[in-house]
């Protein structure tokens, strides 16, 4: 027979356990856009913006990326942030879209 504290023990264990588990998914970082995603291609979208198509997206010019967008909320430094035009997901902070606005 388990003793009141042992099962109170086990009871809180298995609570903690549960708790670190869903912690550690809050705190994964979300799949990176895919290039070939229909909104990414839609929106011009690019991991690196150097390789964007300047003939096709005029808007775009050098030195803009999501790093320096106002919709990238990703931190200072992170290689990637999530952005909501890709709700779900990650943009490369050295990415570009076609919605880039600068951060003011």
């Amino acid at each position: 027979m388990i003793s009141r504290n042992r099962r109170h023990f086990i009871l809180q264990a298995a609570g903690l356990c549960a708790a670190l588990a869903s912690a550690d998914l809050a705190l994964a970082t979300p799949p990176a856009v895919d290039e070939n995603d229909a909104t990414a291609s839609s929106l011009g979208y690019r991991g690196k913006a150097g390789s964007v198509d300047a003939a096709k997206f005029p808007k775009y010019h050098a030195g803009q990326n999501c790093a320096n967008c106002r919709f990238y909320t990703g931190a200072a430094g992170d290689s990637a942030g999530p952005c909501p035009m890709f709700p779900g997901k990650s943009v490369a902070a050295d990415g570009w879209c076609n919605v880039y606005a600068q951060r003011v």
